[in-house]
């Protein structure tokens, strides 16, 4: 089976990056795309983010029974910060009948360059990448193993949902029904 990597924090899972994995899902030829959860993604704070499991259980609303899209814990058993190749190496020996790719955003194109063993990530690899605005692909983007793609984005973060639900404003339409339901009951970001 062929798999597509979506790693994030996702602090929490928004439309938006929904829209970018049942795109993705839709529109290549891989089977499934997982959002890997990060415990702890080296280039941000780990204080600001929500416990893993609540990170996780709103994964699992957000997706629900999609068969396209699947949610993944790997990383919680592996040391922190988690560094993509290490989980890939991991995640590859666990499933040896399946194809690994990543999923990334153009912005982390840009500093690929600097992710640990990231020239073994590109050489074994494949690696689908959707276009963020006010980001080039740059020449890593012409790479074989790279495919760059238009995706339908919404210029929405986590970070201003987080913001937005601590100032008590509405964040309807920008989160999943269910997680929306989930983060006001569970009084979450306030």
């Amino acid at each position: 089976m062929k798999i597509g990597l979506f790693f994030g924090s996702f602090n929490p899972i928004h439309i938006g990056h929904l829209i970018i994995g049942n795109h993705i899902a839709e529109s290549t030829d891989l089977d499934q795309v997982w959002f890997v959860v990060s415990p702890h993604n080296p280039l941000k704070q780990k204080s600001t983010l929500l416990k893993d499991r609540d990170r996780l259980h709103l994964v699992n609303l957000a997706i629900g029974d999609n068969p396209k899209l699947k949610v993944s814990d790997i990383e919680f058993g592996l040391p922190q910060p988690s560094y993509t190749i290490d989980t890939l190496a991991y995640i590859s020996e666990k499933h040896p009948n399946h194809q690994f790719s990543l999923i990334m955003g153009g912005d982390n194109l840009g500093s690929f360059h600097k992710w640990k063993n990231y020239e073994v990530i590109l050489e074994h690899y494949s690696i689908f990448v959707y276009k963020r605005s006010g980001h080039t692909t740059s020449s890593i983007g012409k790479h074989k193993n790279i495919t760059v793609l238009d995706v339908p984005l919404l210029d929405v973060s986590a970070s201003f949902i987080r913001n937005s639900i601590k100032a008590g404003r509405s964040v309807q339409y920008l989160l999943p029904d269910a997680v929306l339901k989930y983060v006001d009951e569970m009084n979450l970001y306030r």
